[in-house]
């Protein structure tokens, strides 16, 4: 099948989201059971065409995408102009949801079948944040649509409550196949790792808990990633008073991600909102218990036994809670029960998966007229 992927974010990036990490992984065991892949992205310092592990990547835009409205303004602006080139060529078009409004309702002018992939739902907080209706984009475009992927079901719901005739195949994030050759390591730290965006990953929060767990856990919070608050995140660090027992690593990928995620005591996952959450994966894959808040998606991947759920947003319950946990005797029973749950995030599986998926889909949307699908469960393996 020839595949016209709108990725929006080049897993090449700095600072590109697990999103990108899941387009990559994929597409590029797609293209080996023949699958002829290319994603358009945004551009950003040092784009280039190319072709990796069998997937054409072309970044779109103007200039060399300095920063995140320049990159996405172009995207948006010169998507349509390269769907057009480009879908002669194409049976399948996919669309990646992305910030800050979700789609672009690509089933109105693609002219070719169309699927989305939603790996972000969150158009009504940005909506919040920026103080424009962008969540009515959001609606618009999701009920333009008959068939999606979600990553979780309970984007699956949100999903059916924009459009109850759309249907849904849940399928969900695979872990880094590089974790499986790390050790878990009972460590000293606490470690935060991920996007360093203040609202969406909800760092104020992690501070502001840290100030109370610090003072009775020896080793010290690690925060690792880059992203548009990192100037921010510093400033707060040290107007807290907490610089000697923060420490910023940067953005970590191969075998220093796996070595953070493996030697750390505990990763705690504050997030305001998620559609998945990779990383708490990736850390239960590693052997790290993870301490997260009580919202849809993240309950879904850190089951009773594997880590612990806090109250949404509690400050004090989560400070508490990293506390205690830090001291807890049978961390390494619950490093095991992880990593047990996590191997059933198999992206061999996944792609499978999404292969069977794509040809249903290209079956379906060829077909008139448009039937009432309900939202179906592909089980993970």
């Amino acid at each position: 099948m020839k595949v016209l992927h709108l990725g929006f974010e080049d897993p090449r990036m700095p600072g590109a989201g697990g999103g990108s990490v899941r387009t990559h992984e994929i597409n590029r065991r797609l293209a080996a059971q023949g699958f002829r892949i290319t994603v358009l992205t945004t551009r950003y310092p040092g784009w280039q065409e190319r072709v990796e592990d069998g997937v054409h990547y072309v970044p779109i835009g103007i200039g060399s995408g300095k920063n995140r409205l320049t990159r996405l303004v172009a995207y948006v602006v010169r998507l349509p102009l390269e769907v057009r080139k480009r879908r002669s060529a194409a049976e399948l078009v996919v669309e990646d949801f992305f910030a800050p409004f979700s789609t672009m309702a690509a089933p109105l002018w693609t002219k070719r079948p169309t699927i989305g992939v939603v790996q972000w739902l969150h158009a009504r907080d940005k909506a919040r944040q920026y103080k424009l209706p962008l969540h009515w984009i959001e609606r618009l475009g999701v009920r333009k649509y008959r068939r999606l992927i979600s990553v979780s079901q309970g984007i699956a719901a949100r999903l059916k409550q924009l459009n109850p005739d759309v249907q849904v195949d849940v399928i969900g994030n695979g872990v880094d196949p590089g974790i499986w050759n790390t050790q878990p390591h009972l460590g000293e730290d606490v470690l935060f790792l991920g996007r360093l965006e203040y609202g969406h990953k909800g760092l104020d929060l992690l501070l502001e808990a840290w100030a109370i767990a610090c003072e009775q856990v020896e080793g010290n919070l690690l925060i690792a990633g880059t992203g548009p608050d990192e100037e921010r995140l510093r400033t707060s660090i040290q107007q807290a008073g907490l610089s000697d027992r923060v420490r910023m690593l940067g953005w970590l990928s191969g075998d220093k991600k796996f070595q953070a995620l493996s030697h750390a005591r505990l990763l705690v996952v504050p997030s305001r909102h998620e559609t998945f959450g990779l990383v708490a994966i990736d850390a239960l894959a590693a052997g790290t218990p993870v301490i997260a808040f009580d919202i849809p998606c993240l309950k879904e991947i850190v089951p009773p036994g594997t880590g612990w759920i806090v109250e949404a947003f509690d400050v004090k319950a989560l400070g508490e809670e990293i506390a205690r946990r830090y001291s807890q005797a049978g961390l390494a029973h619950v490093a095991e029960q992880g990593r047990k749950f996590a191997a059933g995030y198999n992206w061999d599986a996944l792609a499978g998966m999404q292969a069977r998926t794509y040809h249903s889909a290209l079956a379906d949307l060829n077909e008139l007229p448009t039937r009432q699908q309900p939202v179906r469960h592909v089980e993970r393996s």
